[in-house]
């Protein structure tokens, strides 16, 4: 079994701490998901561990011919490559190799009759056959295409960014390697293109380190979760569903125990207070713990916060579309489009890339005009925009001068006013921070910070374009609880499920040939409805006659024994799941002893096998229940 071994790592910028003395092993087929709010250090640990940026301290240490593979979020590209030199850009030989192919194979076409390239193209085809190049380069074309990029000599520079980060995917899904980083894959994918990715990476053989705002994904991809909180790391064995239990959990004792420490500490500090004059060795021993508990005070974090936030009063006229159309350069991106907005409405935009969402909104917002068409808006509509693009700010205002810039205080729903620190602090930036300048925070929490600044307008009309491709899962959550009780309209484009199933109760479908179709419920079931409706399109009924002989199989029930096993297995499955998550830890805190890891691992290996055995058992037992 193959192993990576972070221990005690630490990395700063400036002033700023990013994380300190973390530890923790990856081990084969682990599927970890990395979480934490913006600016926590998550693409950072990323980066260190791909070898792209040196840690400040510590060691990572891994088996002999260990391979990693890492999808930045910002890739790097070539100018002269085409999409596939792109992505055999980390295996010179083979893309050598195909470049002398693809010469030869145009030297043939031109002098079919010329001996010297017809054995020169024997050759080829004979090194192509020991390097298996023929099925890597039918394999990244298969690849290629999944993701929506069927134009293989298409030089990368005239892609768009969206497409680039798919090259730049495919890429590193093609090179097996024992560890694939993956820092935001999903973003600018739509939703066929992510269900496809979740299913390559459930057959993926190697383990994944894996940075994503996409909690579906998460659930369905990672056997664990890795969160990055204040500079320190916390684990949790399995998925992201299983995290966000365990996270309740410890918090619910964090604060117990800090309320205890909070008891404790104020009656040491009434007894400080009276005048000890540390005479005795017990008084002293008192002195000195009161110093330790004052020192151990400590900031937990509050992501559940009510920002039940009222906005502007939205009389009955919020917006109206009719008969819009728009082209660009010739193309009709949008077609005799009709909406009507009313009040309370909260209308997500699905669709693939290239079909006008982004388009509808900006029409919306008066940044974009209409070749035809009428546009009518209320007199009470105030209107804010969070956009995909880049916002100017200035880079050496302090972030609470930035958010007063819009207001001071806002108003909640029952009349009570909020400052700008208050808000600051709910959208997870700590008091001690608000005085830092905007250059020294990360592009997440800039964008985190302008989302705020919108909210701070007090809108009754919020426009959303993809904001789940900047914020980070914690953010999102904060977000989430305010549009659940903002009395305004939401209309957003967004690709992720989580998102607008939370947010939204109807979707508009933008899809090919200028069609949109409207759907009021869940975009969870819409997706469901939608894939039933084609496998049913495309299963042919069966054409043989049924004959008499063919006996109805009976349906099976639970006998006694079965019944019994049925009422003891959770049980099993939760203590066996405890027995893995302390292997875990054993394995982590092995450090670099190779032989107590090794031992863990094989053992966790073992106890694993038997965890999956007992959930094949008992989705066997399920099914009988049921039936």
């Amino acid at each position: 079994m193959k192993l990576l071994t972070v221990e005690n790592l630490a990395k700063s910028y400036a002033e700023k701490l990013l994380f300190e003395d973390i530890s923790f092993s990856i081990t084969d087929n682990e599927r970890i998901g990395i979480i934490g709010v913006n600016g926590t250090g998550k693409s950072t640990l990323l980066k260190i561990i791909a070898g792209v940026e040196e840690e400040d301290k510590g060691e990572i240490t891994h088996s002999k011919g260990y391979t990693i593979s890492y999808l930045s979020q910002q890739p790097d590209f070539s100018n002269n490559n085409t999409v596939l030199d792109q992505v055999f850009q980390g295996n010179t030989p083979l893309l050598r190799l195909l470049k002398e192919y693809e010469v030869a194979l145009i030297q043939i076409e031109k002098e079919p009759m010329n001996s010297v390239f017809q054995e020169r193209l024997y050759e080829l085809q004979q090194r192509m056959d020991a390097a298996n190049a023929w099925e890597a380069n039918s394999n990244a074309k298969a690849v290629l295409s999944k993701l929506g990029i069927t134009q293989f000599t298409q030089n990368v520079m005239e892609l768009s960014g969206g497409q680039k980060k798919r090259v730049a995917l495919a890429q590193s899904l093609i090179e097996v390697p024992d560890l694939l980083i993956l820092d935001e894959p999903t973003n600018h994918l739509d939703y066929e293109t992510i269900k496809w990715l979740e299913d390559y990476l459930g057959k993926y053989n190697g383990a994944l380190l894996v940075v994503t705002h996409d909690r579906y994904f998460l659930d369905r991809v990672t056997n664990r979760i890795i969160e990055l909180d204040q500079g320190k790391l916390y684990s949790y064995t399995g998925n992201y569903s299983s995290f966000l239990e365990a996270k309740a959990l410890r918090i619910e004792q964090e604060h117990a125990s800090e309320l205890k420490r909070q008891n404790l500490y104020r009656r040491e500090l009434a007894w400080i207070r009276r005048g000890a004059k540390a005479r005795t060795t017990k008084q002293k021993a008192r002195i000195k713990r009161f110093d330790e508990i004052e020192n151990a005070r400590t900031t937990t974090s509050n992501e559940s916060v009510d920002i039940s936030i009222g906005g502007s009063r939205l009389g009955k006229k919020v917006i109206e579309l009719k008969n819009i159309t728009k082209s660009f350069n010739g193309t009709t991106i949008l077609k005799d489009v009709n909406l009507l907005v009313k009040p309370g409405d909260r209308i997500g935009i699905v669709g693939r890339n290239g079909t006008g969402k982004s388009t509808l909104l900006n029409i919306i917002a008066g940044r974009t005009q209409v070749d035809i068409g009428e546009i009518e808006i209320g007199q009470t509509v105030k209107l804010a925009y969070y956009t995909q693009e880049s916002v100017d700010m200035d880079l050496n205002q302090r972030m609470i001068e930035y958010i007063k810039e819009t207001a001071e205080v806002i108003h909640t729903l029952d009349g009570k006013m909020i400052s700008a620190a208050q808000m600051l602090e709910r959208f997870l930036f700590p008091m001690h921070t608000h005085g830092t300048p905007i250059r020294k925070l990360s592009g997440g929490e800039r964008r985190r910070l302008y989302l705020l600044k919108i909210i701070m307008g007090e809108p009754n009309v919020l426009l959303l374009d993809e904001p789940t491709n900047d914020l980070d899962t914690q953010t999102l959550t904060v977000l989430e609880d305010y549009l659940g009780d903002y009395s305004g309209v939401v209309i957003t484009v967004s690709h992720d499920r989580y998102f607008l199933d939370k947010v939204t109760d109807h979707l508009l479908i933008f899809e090919e040939g200028n069609k949109i179709t409207s759907y009021y419920g869940d975009y969870s079931d819409y997706l469901e409805e939608n894939n039933e409706a084609l496998l049913k399109a495309q299963k042919e009924k069966p054409s043989k006659p049924i004959h008499e002989e063919t006996v109805k199989a009976k349906k099976k029930k639970l006998s006694y024994k079965d019944q019994l096993e049925w009422e003891q297995i959770e049980d099993k499955i939760l203590a066996q799941e405890e027995k893995v998550a302390q292997l875990v830890t054993e394995i982590e805190s092995a450090g670099s002893d190779y032989q107590k890891a090794q031992k863990a691992i094989d053992e966790h290996a073992k106890e694993t096998e038997v965890l999956e055995q007992l959930m094949e058992r008992w989705s066997e037992l399920s099914e009988l229940v049921n039936e």
